[in-house]
């Protein structure tokens, strides 16, 4: 036994510098092949905006090409689910907005929302631009209701889905306004706001980040902005809770996710390149410009920001009797 002991042990060190040295040997190779990064929305909208802006960031640091992957459908749920079900191994990523907190209060999914992602980061934070088509005649959130409430079942808003988040805006302001609005929705940010633009539907919550070109370009009008303040990008925008709908708050978001179980050295290179990226200069500057402010979080921040806004929304939804139709 004075002999085997030592034996043991030996033979526990190696197993152990086995390991180490394999992961570290992991971590020095990855990203060792292209990285997908999936995107659960058609092209054009908010969130494809930001996935092709963190790919580009997170490739040009890390030396690998990241390539988007647009996967709409189901209200995101087909493209989320596709990351659920990849390989762990760092090579899918995904960029999600607050449509992956609604969704476990609207529909039943096909994952867990918790058990089956790794959060690697809150990316950024937002709000939304009450806009609506020029020909509308409203200024103001006040003569908005006026005229929503003067034709009822008339006045319509698109959205980028069934269950998205400004579908269920939508859904709250209606509840809190008292008045009856036609739910029209698209598959992706884009196709809704190229109804916008065309005219086709009268108003929508339209992500900064695509509302302000056409705002510009005077083929948009923006009433309000969703937040609890008003947006650093356009003060001079009341938001709709000061605009005569007291507690009136919705704001965006985007994460940075990959499926459950990634090792945890590759969690951690993704996790220090995302705020890398979210530090540069050059990227606020950008990010600044689309309304968004940089966020950052660790992994933990970022999971217990998902539970919590999971938690809050299951109420909200079931209070304003939002459904996926």
């Amino acid at each position: 036994m004075k002999t085997r002991v030592p034996a043991l042990m030996a033979a526990a060190v190696a197993a152990l510098a086995l390991a180490i040295g394999s992961s570290l040997a992991w971590a020095q190779a990855y990203p060792a092949k292209p990285i997908r990064m999936i995107v659960p929305i058609s092209a054009g909208g908010g969130t494809d905006a930001m996935g092709r802006l963190i790919a580009q960031r997170l490739g040009d640091q890390m030396g690998v090409s990241i390539f988007v992957d647009n996967r709409p459908g189901a209200g995101t749920v087909i493209g989320t689910e596709l990351v659920a079900r990849a390989a762990p191994d760092g090579y899918t990523l995904m960029t999600v907005a607050p449509e992956f907190v609604i969704n476990p209060g609207l529909r039943k999914l096909p994952y867990d929302p918790i058990k089956d992602f790794t959060v690697i980061t809150q990316l950024t934070s937002g709000q939304y631009y009450l806009s609506t088509h020029p020909s509308v005649p409203v200024k103001t959130t006040r003569e908005f209701i006026a005229l929503a409430k003067a034709r009822p079942g008339q006045v319509t808003f698109g959205s980028s889905g069934n269950g998205s988040a400004n579908h269920l805006a939508g859904v709250l302001f209606q509840h809190m306004t008292g008045t009856r609005l036609v739910h029209v929705p698209y598959k992706g940010a884009g196709p809704a706001g190229a109804a916008l633009i065309g005219g086709q539907i009268d108003f929508m919550f339209s992500n900064i980040a695509s509302a302000i070109p056409y705002v510009k370009a005077g083929k948009l009008r923006v009433i309000a902005a969703t937040g609890d303040k008003r947006s650093a990008v356009s003060p001079e925008v009341p938001t709709v809770a000061e605009s005569g709908v007291p507690g009136f708050v919705v704001t965006g978001f985007y994460l940075l996710m990959a499926p459950a179980g990634i090792p945890r050295e590759v969690l951690s290179r993704l996790h220090a390149e995302s705020v890398k990226a979210l530090q540069s200069a050059t990227f606020k500057e950008t990010l600044a410009s689309l309304g968004l402010d940089p966020v950052g979080t660790s992994p933990e921040q970022a999971s217990a920001f998902v539970q919590a806004e999971i938690a809050k929304w299951g109420p909200v939804i079931k209070a304003a009797g939002a459904q996926t139709d």
